[in-house]
């Protein structure tokens, strides 16, 4: 059936293509081949509006005039002006651009979406290259399983439900809104929008939504205020700095606060060079500094003020008298698996497949191969593609209408030849989705070291040729959903990023004081650089690590201290860069597994780490099992965490944490 399906539904885009006058839809199910099969005029009603609606849904402008003059009735047809994607010319410098745009999103669920833009503009002879500049590598991620539907609601200006579980809240509650659009800031996914319930604007982190997104499709579309910044309203919720801490540190040691610290006191050092110093710390509230200082352990010491010094002695007190974990935990359940919103029926894809392959294929080399790599297909697939594409042309279906396709040649060499195909010569206009994966991927460009070697205004010239090409089907998707890189405001970092960026370019050395990610440590290393990778709202320096003799991911705002050597980059053979499609963190087997259990206001562990497995306790806790291939940092973790978590697994380790926070309480004079 889905063949069938396919076949008639090409059929009539051909139809609808050629004809110069608004057919009515007998006019069409006694001329386009596949109609005939229905058995009652309520079958074919049927079977014409939905493909009528199949079709419009994958872009496919079908238009509604007068029929017939006399009785009035509708009849339909396709505006080549509406169907055809319009010339585009690109400079050079606007082609690499857009090349590194849609490579923001391959391994995102957009993905697909930039792929087939790109197809249909190098079939419209756009020379786009998506290996250009390999020395850097843009990537936006998408795990969260709302976004799918959210991106949809956001795009058809629909209003979406949806249950949604606040920080420290036991049971989610139910939401009504209105989306304005979508906001990625530090790595994670925002909605903006009108509650409705509430009566109010509000921010929900996407990766806090429970169960499914439910898009509703009846009542008016939603109006996005005029003049709103979806950005700056995302940001506005990181709240400012209000009061000062001081804090004893040991030398060499709590570098993450040292850096945040507004002054420093070097202190008094004893024989061995030890010693501690002072710092003085902006804070917002007491808590989060009490959790910030406690991952440090023994390492430092609140001063000031005795508020906050009360609070971190009972912050202690709950990991030291915390219950013994047990030493067999009860089994983990798998973490629930999203697969987002069902795709549209198969025969919907290959439609729009063989749209695509037409035009590209017309007047140039194209293998099987090449196709089948594109649309993630067997060779097989392909072929059978084509073969379909063999029995469709234009009304009367003799052979003179038919379009030609080589099989053999297919077949026995893999080149593909398609003839007398004019009618679908030209590719088909991108839809919402495809420019708009482009478009935003071009702003995530903006704040790249990488932008400022470009010719002036290449982002901005390239982006406005998109949305000419997609007309009015891109609409304001595009402006509704924005990319912010967390590093994009910080100098330092930028600084880092150009000669990251140099230094790539020359093929020089660099040595770095490196800040570990995981434990409290700084280390000296030499890495031969390979690529820039953005991603989760972070630069990453990718490169040959000479200590660790192996490729490593370096996070630019944890880089205390570069230096370009004067000798040059040397990657050992056979040394190649890494796989990011399942993301920039890949633990194995042989990384330590940790079970904790959470309290409600902590389940932001199982948002920003990823788990193998988590399960809801009574009162709205999880019990949640992570790899690390640092189980010192869950010690530091626990010890942050306070009464909100505790290590359940392996007991050695939650006795460390144990262990750790009586001799921090003995710093307090407590213990």
């Amino acid at each position: 059936m889905s063949r069938r399906k396919t076949e008639r539904q090409l059929n009539l885009v051909i139809c609808l293509l050629s004809t110069r006058r608004h057919l009515t839809a007998q006019e069409i199910r006694q001329t386009v081949h596949g109609y005939a099969e229905a058995e009652s005029e309520q079958a074919f009603k049927r079977m014409f509006e939905r493909d009528k609606r199949e079709l419009r849904d994958s872009g496919i402008p079908i238009q509604v005039g007068t029929g017939d003059a006399i009785s009035g009735e509708e009849g339909y047809r396709i505006s080549r002006a509406d169907y055809e994607l319009p010339e585009i010319e690109l400079l050079p410098d606007e082609a690499l651009v857009l090349g590194l745009a849609a490579r923001a999103w391959r391994h995102a669920s957009l993905g697909e979406a930039a792929a087939n833009a790109l197809f249909k503009l190098r079939s419209a002879g756009v020379p786009v290259d998506t290996e250009a500049a390999p020395g850097l590598t843009p990537a936006m991620r998408t795990d969260e399983h709302a976004f799918g539907p959210v991106w949809q609601a956001v795009r058809d200006r629909r209003p979406i439900t949806f249950d949604y579980r606040k920080p420290g809240q036991a049971a989610p509650e139910h939401r009504e809104i209105e989306p304005w659009g979508i906001v990625n800031l530090r790595g994670h996914w925002y909605v903006v929008g009108h509650d409705r319930r509430r009566d109010a604007r509000r921010v929900f982190r996407l990766g806090r939504i429970r169960g499914e997104v439910e898009i509703l499709r009846g009542g008016p579309d939603v109006v996005v205020p005029d003049g709103i910044d979806l950005r700056s309203v995302v940001a506005g919720h990181r709240s400012e700095p209000e009061a000062i801490a001081t804090v004893r540190v040991r030398t060499d040691t709590a570098h993450a606060l040292r850096r945040s610290a507004l002054r420093v006191v070097p202190g008094e050092r004893d024989g061995s060079g030890g010693g501690r110093d002072v710092l003085t710390v902006p804070y917002t509230d007491v808590p989060a500094l009490v959790e910030h200082v406690a991952s440090y352990g023994a390492n430092a010491v609140i001063v000031e003020p005795a508020e906050a010094r009360a609070a971190m002695v009972e912050h202690l007190t709950a990991t030291v008298d915390a219950a013994p974990p047990v030493e067999s935990p009860a089994p983990v359940l798998p973490v629930e698996e999203h697969t987002g919103p069902a795709r549209g029926p198969r025969s919907a894809d290959q439609l729009r497949r063989l749209l695509m392959l037409v035009p590209y294929a017309l007047g140039r080399d194209v293998r099987v191969p090449e196709v089948a790599a594109h649309f993630g297909l067997t060779e097989k697939q392909v072929v059978a593609d084509l073969s379909l594409l063999w029995m469709c042309g234009l009304p009367g279906y003799t052979p003179g209408d038919l379009i030609e396709v080589d099989l053999d040649a297919a077949r026995e060499t893999g080149e593909i030849i398609i003839g007398n195909a004019d009618t679908l010569a030209q590719p088909l206009r991108l839809t919402a989705d495809e420019a708009a994966s482009l478009v935003v991927g071009l702003s995530l460009l903006e704040s790249l070291p990488e932008a400022e070697g470009l010719e002036s205004g290449a982002l901005k010239r390239v982006s406005e040729k998109l949305r000419t090409a997609a007309g009015t089907a891109l609409g304001s998707l595009a402006d509704s959903v924005q990319v912010r890189l967390e590093d994009s405001d910080d100098e330092q970092i930028a600084r880092t990023q150009r000669r990251c960026a140099d230094a790539l370019e020359s093929g020089q050395r660099l040595h770095l004081r490196y800040l570990s990610g995981y434990l409290d440590q700084v280390t000296e290393r030499d890495v031969d650089p390979m690529g820039l990778v953005v991603q989760d709202g972070h630069t990453f320096l990718e490169g040959y690590c000479r200590l660790r003799e192996d490729v490593r991911m370096f996070r630019l705002d944890r880089v205390l201290e570069l230096t370009v050597l004067p000798y040059p980059a040397e990657v050992p053979a056979g040394v190649g860069r890494r796989d990011l499609s399942a993301g920039l963190l890949q633990l194995s087997d042989r990384d330590a597994l940790v079970t904790l259990d959470l309290e409600p206001s902590a389940r932001w562990i199982t948002e920003d780490y990823v788990c193998e497995s988590i399960a809801e306790l009574p009162g709205g806790g999880v019990r949640a099992a992570l790899r690390t291939p640092a189980p010192a940092w869950v010690v530091r973790l626990a010890l942050r965490l306070g009464p909100r978590g505790r290590i359940v697994a392996p007991t050695a380790l939650a006795e460390e944490a144990r262990a750790e926070a009586r001799r921090t309480l003995e710093r307090y004079g407590t213990a």
